[in-house]
């Protein structure tokens, strides 16, 4: 069974949930789609629908991404392996500690 896509009622409430979570009111912006004409900040409407936008094409994509398998791994076990970067897929991050 394929899976049903979120209606834009679903996705404001994610959306809105993620922004709070990072400390982002959208009840602060102008209501409406139309941007205020004094400071140029868009309307929550008009932010909603570009972020509904931004999930219905990206979310998925990102979500599907697995990072790739070590080099010479078989093939029975490149999606397990793929799981398990070694040694680490960015190892700037793990450099900066060691040799600060």
């Amino acid at each position: 069974m394929a899976p049903i896509p979120p209606t834009d009622a679903e996705l404001d409430v994610m959306i809105r949930a993620r922004l709070a979570a990072v400390g982002i009111d959208l009840d602060q912006l102008p209501p409406g789609a139309a941007a205020d004409p004094e400071t140029g900040a868009p309307g929550q409407a008009s932010v909603l629908a570009s972020l509904r936008s931004f999930a219905r094409s990206s979310l998925g994509q990102l979500s599907a991404w697995v990072p790739p398998a070590p080099p010479g791994t078989p093939a029975d076990q490149a999606v397990e392996l793929s799981q398990q970067a070694a040694p680490m897929l960015y190892p700037s991050i793990s450099t900066a500690w060691r040799d600060a």
